[in-house]
């Protein structure tokens, strides 16, 4: 039986290496030492929560995808899809990977190296950050998206092979010599303080991962079952997570107990426990073992940090119309080079100051919770990208980040747990509020529903009737502008009509050519084609035919600039009739050529002193 065309064959190779590439993508700063602090605090079952809640966000992560994929054919389904649905959430794409990495930094260094002692130690951490830094990029300029699965593949090899080195440490050891793994016969309030806002937020943490969404796009790119990748990713990830708790529970049993210690609010942090025991008291294969162990770990998540910003900034690059584009150097800004700068001194800064990891991991069980559900619920519920009350999103994120601040910092678990909640539950009543529909259309109405906004004068242009002669108030006959919409309106006749009676389906687009014409002689009107150094060509053109009209019907176009960017120029048009009711809409493509050559040039600077007044 023939496979449907929306089925992605499951191939076993690719899928391990992709599965393999998402654990180790997925083991950053939080994960990696984090899951040390939370065995020394709540034991074994701690430890199970926290490793089986965070693979499950990662699997949910997978399966979702995997599904929005396939809800349309070809390779490029989830690209397109995630172009359109991440609009609202570029900025928060932004801070989420920049904490992300930040965090790591400063894990590392913070419990990795700063640990170790090593003097002088004013020297020691920059070159320590400058050998970070140039690893991640090196890395992430030789190995793109297309690539990283083989690299990470090789990596994990090298990582298992440290995996065995400390499981055959660890069984050689003997029984332990101390008492040193937590005992908690019932979970207790500071137990809740931790688990709940770890479970809301590592179940939606993955939403707002540019490694994730790289990585499952380029997936099904490769004709690869996101889902089956993300099943072995998401195990992968949880047993990494096991191994590395249980081995602090190891250690807490051979003497390490005495390592961990008492810092604000009274509470034991113990995430170097591991680094300092094997340290001092391992062979240096074990130790060496370990130290490939959080690089390799460490290193994984600095690489795909790397690529996924560098594809994030060039294609918000290419779509911004924001006119510094045209001032600054493509390269800088599409370049992750001076975020990991900015990164890695802010991390050294808090390594410095002797902060500890749970400050970073705050916003991620707070602020980043908002967004990451409403996001998953925006892959149901599309909105146009000003329905999310973004103003509101940053206010209720920023007090639940304080609520839960407070809490930590005053041992009330209770206000922990409410400042992980906040967030949720508004994004609850955002979605459930009376008046909702109107802000969370659906996917198809997005997509395809024009800008209503017809202003007052415009309604007196049209005449009330069909039919009725047209009411110029006043306006010149070679268009107006009404805001950033210029529009020009004029009487159908017989010449643009069929055999049947109604307007030719082509002179739609001749009437948004010429609307196009006016608009540039209004905002352009010294341009000489005999003596002009650019000409203005059409890339792409595409028109939705709403309802059709017929002769003697006064028609208005409307056009406007929608974007533009460092190469091209979007048009946005809508046709109505006089009662006000859309023919069609749609949009059109400019790019802008050498008139010697014909050769593709940036955007000219006389089209963008034209433009910018009205984008």
């Amino acid at each position: 039986m023939a496979s449907s065309p929306n089925s992605t064959p499951t191939r076993w190779f690719p899928t391990l290496l992709w599965g393999n590439s998402v654990a180790l993508s997925w083991m950053w700063g939080l994960g990696l030492f984090f899951s040390v602090q939370f065995s020394t605090q709540f034991g074994l079952f701690g430890l199970l929560i926290f490793a089986i809640t965070n693979g499950l966000g990662l699997l949910c992560f997978g399966l979702v995808t995997h599904h929005i994929a396939r809800r349309e054919p070809g390779s490029e389904s989830l690209a397109r899809f995630f172009t359109t649905w991440s609009r609202p959430f570029r900025l928060v794409f932004f801070l989420y990977q920049l904490l992300a990495i930040t965090l790591t930094i400063f894990a590392f260094i913070r419990y990795g190296w700063l640990s170790l002692g090593m003097q002088p130690w004013l020297l020691y951490l920059p070159l320590t950050l400058l050998i970070v830094l140039a690893a991640a990029i090196l890395f992430g300029e030789e190995f793109d998206i297309k690539r990283i699965k083989y690299s990470h593949g090789v990596l994990g090899l090298i990582l298992a092979a440290a995996v065995a080195v400390l499981i055959v440490n660890a069984i050689q050891s003997g029984p332990a010599t101390a008492q040193g793994e937590p005992k908690m016969l019932a979970p207790d309030w500071d137990f809740w303080g931790y688990v709940i806002p770890i479970i809301i937020g590592f179940l939606v943490g993955p939403w707002l991962d540019l490694q994730q969404w790289q990585r499952a796009i380029q997936m099904h790119r490769e004709r690869v079952s996101i889902a089956a990748a993300y099943w072995v990713g998401s195990i992968q990830f949880t047993l990494m997570l096991i191994f590395h708790g249980t081995m602090t529970l190891w250690a807490l049993s051979h003497g390490a107990s005495h390592y961990l210690r008492q810092g604000i609010g009274h509470y034991t942090y113990g995430h170097e426990t591991l680094v300092l025991q094997f340290f001092e008291h391992a062979s240096p294969w074990v130790f060496g073992a370990y130290a490939v162990w959080i690089c390799v770990c460490i290193l994984t998540t600095l690489d795909s940090g790397y690529i996924s910003l560098r594809w994030f900034l060039q294609d918000n690059a290419a779509l911004s119309n924001n006119p510094l584009f045209a001032l600054i150097p493509k390269r800088l800004i599409t370049s992750p080079i001076p975020i990991f700068i900015f990164a890695g001194v802010i991390a050294l800064i808090a390594a410095v100051l002797r902060l500890e990891l749970e400050y970073f991991m705050i916003f991620y069980a707070t602020f980043f919770v908002g967004y990451s559900v409403l996001s998953i619920a925006r892959c149901y519920v599309i909105t146009p990208a000003n329905a999310i009350p973004q103003v509101k999103m940053f206010c209720i994120g920023s007090l639940a980040v304080v609520i839960f601040a407070y809490g930590y910092f005053l041992r009330l678990p209770l206000f922990q747990i409410i400042g992980s909640l906040l967030p949720l539950a508004y994004v609850v009543w955002l979605l459930l509020k009376p008046g909702s529909p109107q802000e969370f259309v659906s996917d198809s109405e997005e997509l395809a529903a024009p800008s209503q906004d017809i202003g007052p004068a415009t309604a007196a242009v049209m005449p009330a009737a069909t039919g009725a002669a047209p009411v110029t108030g006043g306006y010149p006959v070679g268009g107006h502008f009404e805001g950033k919409w210029f529009i020009h309106s004029f009487v159908a006749t017989y010449a643009d009509t069929n055999s049947v009676g109604n307007v030719y389906f082509g002179m739609y687009a001749m009437w948004v050519g010429k609307t196009r014409e006016l608009f540039f002689n209004q905002v352009m009107p010294k341009f000489d084609l005999k003596n002009t150094p650019f000409y203005i060509l059409t890339r792409s053109f595409e028109h939705k035919f709403v309802r059709e009209t017929r002769e003697f019907e006064t028609v208005s176009v409307r056009i406007r600039i929608a974007s533009y960017n460092r190469k091209f120029v979007i048009l946005e048009h809508e046709i109505y009739d006089s009662a006000q009711k859309l023919l069609g809409h749609g949009k059109q493509s400019l790019l802008f050529v050498a008139s010697t050559d014909y050769k593709l040039i940036d955007l000219p600077a006389e089209v963008t002193a034209a433009f910018m007044v009205y984008t």
